[in-house]
């Protein structure tokens, strides 16, 4: 991976990554699972989980790059805009700087939802071992 390479990968809030979330770290939060609450509080449907979006993350620096020889060292993220069930978020991340001195990339990313808005930004620093 060479600094500018781009890496885009699309995913999609589905019942069963809500429910799978939901079941892992149990975290009832009314904004999340009830839809009056967050009618009251603004939003048109239940927020999902912000930790949702770096499980894809996650799933990218695992999955989908062309190696599978890394560790994740730090991550930045910040959350820009809701994200609801059903939504697709397309995550796209640039290579920005290869520190050689300790084997790491820091990649730029961006989430954006299926109207081209972005919802989420940040900076991930991973480790080749």
């Amino acid at each position: 991976m060479e600094i500018g390479d781009k890496f885009q990968m699309t995913y999609e809030v589905t019942e069963a990554v809500y429910q799978g979330f939901l079941g892992a770290f149990k975290d009832q939060n009314p904004l999340h699972t009830q839809l009056a609450f967050a009618k009251e509080k603004g939003f048109p449907k239940v927020v999902m989980h912000g930790n949702i979006l770096n499980g894809f993350l996650s799933h990218f620096i695992g999955e989908g790059l062309p190696t599978k020889d890394v560790i994740i060292h730090a991550q930045e993220i910040n959350f820009l805009k809701p994200v609801f069930l059903e939504d697709t978020v397309v995550l796209e991340a640039q290579v920005k700087e290869k520190i050689e001195a300790v084997q790491a990339i820091v990649f730029k990313f961006t989430f954006r939802n299926q109207e081209g808005v972005k919802v989420a930004r940040g900076r991930i620093q991973i480790g080749i071992i």
